[in-house]
């Protein structure tokens, strides 16, 4: 088996996928994970070739654009898996890390179990915040046609996979009900450096938007 061929036939795969996808879930916010995925991978001196099939899959079938089933993601990614003839325990590893990945609420544990896990986890989580995280934050808001903001609309700190996955709030509480969450998040060392700045952006964005709203600016 040729890692580097392997790889390289799913990034085409996933690509190919992706074309025309517009809410911020696109090929470019793979591209963006599976960049930052091998850079936090090699300080974490892990096994590159889970980290890089796992960070390109991470969102081949996403819970958003499948009613809320967690299971569709998993499920794909091990169909593209072993049709490379992969070895089992890395499907296995690659697939756990898949459903587990993705933020599911305010009060929900999402730890990962291992290295790779956790290095994907923050690549992901990287770009949901700061000035790309909030690019991606309205465009998927206007992908789900919700409001930008509706004041007196305050966020929801969810404490259950459900409610979270069934939360159609303003794009502005979406910054409270995650975004802001997910520096307090991060497992890796570099990744909780990257996230202080990331998330002051935000904390300055918002300060700048309700300042806008109000006309004081």
């Amino acid at each position: 088996m040729n890692s580097n061929v392997v790889i390289a036939a799913i990034a085409e795969e996933v690509k190919k996928r992706f074309e025309g996808e517009g809410s911020g879930h696109d090929w470019w916010h793979v591209y963006r994970v599976w960049k930052m995925a091998q850079h936090l991978g090699r300080e974490e001196k892990c096994d590159m070739f889970i980290v890089e099939l796992a960070a390109l899959l991470h969102d081949i079938a996403d819970h958003k654009f499948h009613n809320g089933d967690d299971t569709v993601g998993p499920r794909i990614a091990r169909q593209i898996l072993m049709e490379q003839k992969l070895p089992e325990d890395v499907v296995n590893h690659v697939c756990e890390i898949i459903a587990t990945l993705s933020y599911k609420g305010a009060g929900v544990a999402t730890d990962m179990q291992t290295v790779e896990g956790k290095v994907v986890q923050d690549a992901d989580r990287l770009d949901a915040i700061g000035a790309v995280g909030i690019a991606r934050c309205f465009a998927y808001g206007g992908y789900k046609k919700r409001p930008i903001h509706v004041p007196g609309e305050d966020p929801v700190l969810h404490q259950s996979k459900d409610s979270y996955f069934k939360n159609t709030g303003p794009s502005i509480n979406h910054f409270y009900e995650k975004l802001l969450l997910l520096k307090d998040r991060m497992n890796t060392r570099i990744a909780r450096q990257m996230a202080e700045e990331r998330h002051k952006y935000m904390e300055d964005y918002l300060d700048r938007f309700y300042k806008e709203w109000e006309g004081e600016l």
